[in-house]
């Protein structure tokens, strides 16, 4: 059933969007010249439109939306300056059922391999998490509802702690519901003891769950991944022996990770940091890396090294990881470019391994918590490490695995969707990397089928 839906739903975007832009084009001519305006402000909407589509949280989206709002209504406005409302009404109405129809087009459910459930799932939360969502949602009742014993982390106690003395009383499985810090540990563990472990969104921004292809809006519901929930391996990452799920930030100093933005889109924030972050030369830590292809690295002026990399797309994208079973570290870095003042240089790559030299320790941000780390700097990616379970109601995959790179790939991934395909890696740009030299290179990539 949600194949048919996502078919039909891809038909009547395609569908509404070509008669649109018929209609549009065909009145632009008949009142040519006014009737350019009014095509110029559908074309602003459908570029903002489809940024908005690939965007999916954060400043980037509600930017996108609100220009293309803007758009629409200043076509509005022209339309009602030049007569004739009904028919560009139509069109404007098409445009937008088309966007709608798209967004539901790309929607991602994977099915994942069906596991026996735990015998003995244990839940910690964090009732400090998001605003209290654990209280909110009455998380510990719901959990024994479930048959998942739920245990508090207060103030005093240590989680990593409480997570080993819960495996050594016979757990079989761990959930988190907290922060990605907390997400970490648990998941650290429930690798190391070869046990199953959730990702329970009851954080404040909950990255990781996004990634994973958990619901972030279905607290509750996650739960269910103890219960009757399907199974995926990813990778974790550590950076001198301490592992994170997310992401590292160095080169702007601890304070970027307590800027009010970071938590919402961490790399737009360091970014957004950057042209006031600059110190003078000489002053702090001087960070000195190899890059791709042994070429030398430093004078950063942030550096974000993650869990498989970043989609790093139109304003930077959706900031969110199309796959975290590549057995690889991204790397991100943001330079001065000489071309001018203001101007940054960005570079990405992937690597298994990364490794970062100082003359002194380094502050940091690990997941968003911050902290300093003692030079050299080691991260290594760690393959397949964790055993995943997801709500089988839940997406299983990142909403980036679905949603192509490009409003041409996006009309081909529609295309194929409506004749009863799916979205390729072609599509999705997932098989192919950009060297920091702007060169294309080949990687292997899985079809995430999505459904």
């Amino acid at each position: 059933m949600g194949g048919l839906v996502r078919r039909a739903a891809a038909i009547g975007s395609l569908g509404l969007a070509a008669g649109a832009a018929a209609l549009a084009v065909g009145l632009a001519i008949d009142r040519f010249p006014r009737g350019i305006a009014v095509l110029a402000c559908l074309v602003v909407a459908l570029v903002a439109g489809w940024i908005a589509l690939r965007s999916r949280e954060g400043i980037g989206r509600l930017v996108a939306a609100a220009v293309g709002v803007a758009a629409l209504a200043a076509t509005v406005v022209v339309l009602i300056l030049l007569g004739g409302l009904l028919l560009d009404l139509v069109v404007v109405a098409a445009f937008v059922g088309s966007v709608l129809l798209a967004r539901v087009a790309f929607r991602v459910h994977v099915e994942l391999p069906r596991v026996p459930p735990p015998h003995r799932p244990f839940l910690f939360f964090n009732p400090l998490s998001g605003d209290g969502k654990a209280a909110r949602f009455h998380l510990a009742d719901e959990a024994r509802r479930r048959g998942i014993l739920p245990i508090e982390l207060r103030p005093a106690n240590d989680l990593r702690s409480l997570a080993e003395d819960a495996i050594a009383a016979g757990a079989d499985a761990v959930a988190m519901a907290g922060g990605d810090g907390s997400q970490a540990i648990v998941a650290e563990i429930a690798a190391a003891h070869g046990i199953p472990y959730a990702c329970i969104p009851a954080g404040t921004r909950n990255h990781f769950a996004l990634d994973l292809g958990v619901d972030r809006d279905d607290v509750v519901g996650a739960l269910d991944a103890l219960v009757d929930g399907g199974e995926r391996r990813v990778d974790l990452a550590e950076v001198n022996g301490r592992v994170f799920v997310n992401n590292v930030s160095i080169g702007l100093y601890a304070d970027a990770v307590q800027q009010a933005g970071y938590r919402e889109a961490k790399i737009r924030t360091l970014l957004a940091m950057a042209p006031e972050g600059v110190r003078p030369r000489g002053s702090g830590a001087e960070l000195h890396w190899t890059g791709p292809e042994g070429t030398e690295g430093d004078g950063v002026l942030a550096l974000l090294v993650s869990n498989n990399r970043y989609r790093l797309g139109t304003a930077l994208g959706s900031a969110t990881r199309p796959q975290l079973d590549g057995g690889d570290l991204g790397v991100t870095t943001a330079t001065v470019d000489e071309s001018g003042p203001g101007v940054i240089r960005l570079r990405s790559w992937s690597s298994r391994t990364f490794t970062i030299e100082a003359e002194e320790p380094v502050p940091a941000g690990i997941d968003g918590e911050a902290t300093s780390l003692t030079p050299p700097i080691r991260f290594a990616s760690r393959p397949g490490a964790l055993a995943v379970r997801i709500a089988r109601g839940h997406p299983g995959a990142s909403p980036a695995t679905a949603v192509p790179r490009g409003l041409v790939a996006t009309i081909r991934a529609l295309v194929r969707i409506a004749i009863g395909g799916g979205t390729t890696t072609d599509d999705l740009d997932q098989s192919r990397e950009e060297s920091p030299d702007g060169h294309v290179r080949g990687r292997a990539a899985r079809d995430p089928h999505p459904r």
